[in-house]
């Protein structure tokens, strides 16, 4: 693939991992930051830029008691740590491949806030509270960490754990990836364990900030995909076609984890997924259509909320949820778009079936990169005679626009500083991507959303 000699250090949109981000190590004049007079000035940048965004958010956490006391203790820790991780970042070497044992991270040190109070805006739906006009850290804000040990040519074991604000509201740290995988061939790959699932193209790797040209993926494509690993196996065949190239990949496992509702919370672990998809490069551009499915284990925790008619309705109980998706990237030099498609089909009555999509466009001028976006999601409604379905299957609604203006600045080799705006625009009753939403099912449909990003991988 052709890249401009200012793109060589900087993570191109068809790397998904830490080491592939990590393993461009192409040298170029813009490189030069290694140097010490550089270093200096980025660490102290970096420092002051941090410091600035942890003594903000634990302010702000505090004013608008958005956490409990121990929770902002620990997340103040958190963002310490980040502090010193983003200087690492900085003076860090490339790591060297040939190593038997590697290890690399990323981290985002992150703030946002909006303009309302009506509801909270989330990242995705494994949040259970969100954000509302007070400066926050918990939407964005991550660290991880991922060894690998190459035990030969053909056989890796890889780890990852992060820590990130949770389903349960705690910030305990998380093994998100514990795979082997085994190269038989040089085209054929084989992989089993915890795994990251890859609905949606670039899904399985939506916290490693500093990969997306965004602060975060865009929520109206995402929101419908809160579950992050799989347990099981997947197999991925590669191979060229002439100068092309193709790449299959199926993937079977279990799901793992919960999504909250409310006070309760809804457990899928266990909960069968199936997927595939077919990726097709020509020169710069990257075309993936896919397909996967889960069929859930578990019903929804609405016991005792509904009439046990109501609630047999409902029920989720193997049922399966199909997802269909197309995704388009063109990556060349100074230009980056992308296009997403997405539909979901749900096979039970509790839930509405929607479509969504996201449009995005950058522009690399030397180290800043301008970008403008805009998302969609939509829900068919399902009208129903029983109030208590009617007030189910209306939490699940979704009907709204986002325009996105934002700018990403490559301060260092490892460091990206990001601001964002999202205005979102929409139907007072799509609630189903927020937390929190007003008794009556309904707000304004207006909400813009700021936010602030340091992302770094080392």
């Amino acid at each position: 693939m052709k890249m401009a000699a200012i793109r060589c250090c900087r993570p191109s949109i068809f790397s998904r991992t830490i080491s592939s981000v990590r393993n461009r190590k192409s040298p170029c004049l813009n490189c030069k930051l290694a140097e010490p007079e550089t270093h200096e000035a980025t660490r102290a940048f970096l420092v002051n830029a941090a410091h600035l965004l942890t003594i903000s958010l634990k302010k702000d956490m505090l004013v608008a008691k958005v956490l409990r006391l121990t929770n902002a203790l620990r997340l103040f820790g958190f963002l310490t740590v980040g502090c010193a991780l983003a200087q690492l970042a900085v003076a860090s070497a490339w790591a060297d491949p040939e190593q038997a044992f590697s290890l690399q991270g990323f981290g985002t040190l992150g703030v946002a806030r909006t303009t309302t109070n009506d509801l909270e805006f989330v990242r995705d739906l494994s949040q259970p509270s969100g954000i509302k006009k007070a400066w926050d850290g918990r939407v964005d804000s991550v660290l991880g960490l991922q060894g690998a040990w190459h035990i030969n040519k053909q056989l890796e074991a890889v780890v990852q754990s992060t820590i990130r604000y949770r389903y349960d509201k705690t910030y305990n740290p998380e093994i998100a990836w514990a795979y082997v995988k085994y190269d038989p061939t040089p085209n054929l790959s084989l992989r089993a364990g915890r795994l990251g699932t890859e609905f949606f193209m670039m899904a399985d790797s939506r916290w490693v900030g500093y990969s997306f040209l965004t602060v975060r993926p865009p929520g109206d494509y995402f929101w419908y995909l809160p579950f992050y690993s799989i347990h099981g196996a997947d197999v991925a065949y590669t191979r060229p076609v002439d100068d092309d190239l193709l790449r299959l990949k199926v993937f079977y496992g279990n799901s793992n984890g919960q999504i909250p509702l409310a006070d309760r919370q809804w457990e899928i672990k266990g909960s069968p997924m199936l997927g595939a998809f077919v990726e097709y490069q020509i020169s710069s551009w990257l075309i993936r259509a896919s397909y996967a499915n889960i069929t859930f284990k578990n019903d929804l925790p609405i016991g005792g909320l509904v009439p046990a008619a109501s609630a047999e309705y409902l029920s989720m109980k193997d049922k399966r949820t199909d997802y269909y998706s197309l995704g388009v990237v063109y990556d060349q030099g100074p230009l980056q778009l992308q296009l997403m498609l997405n539909y979901i089909e749900q096979g039970n009555n509790a839930l509405e079936n929607s479509n969504g999509g996201y449009v995005l466009a950058g522009y690399r001028i030397r180290e800043v990169t301008p970008y403008l976006g805009y998302s969609w999601v939509r829900s068919a409604r399902r009208p129903s005679a029983d109030p208590y379905v009617s007030h189910v299957m209306a939490d699940s609604h979704s009907d709204q626009k986002t325009s996105i203006v934002g700018m990403r600045w490559d301060v260092a080799r490892n460091v990206a500083i990001k601001a964002q705006w999202d205005g979102v625009r929409g139907d007072p009753t799509s609630i189903f991507p927020y937390r929190n939403d007003p008794s009556n099912g309904r707000w304004s449909g207006k909400m813009d959303i700021y936010s602030l990003t340091v992302d770094f991988v080392f």
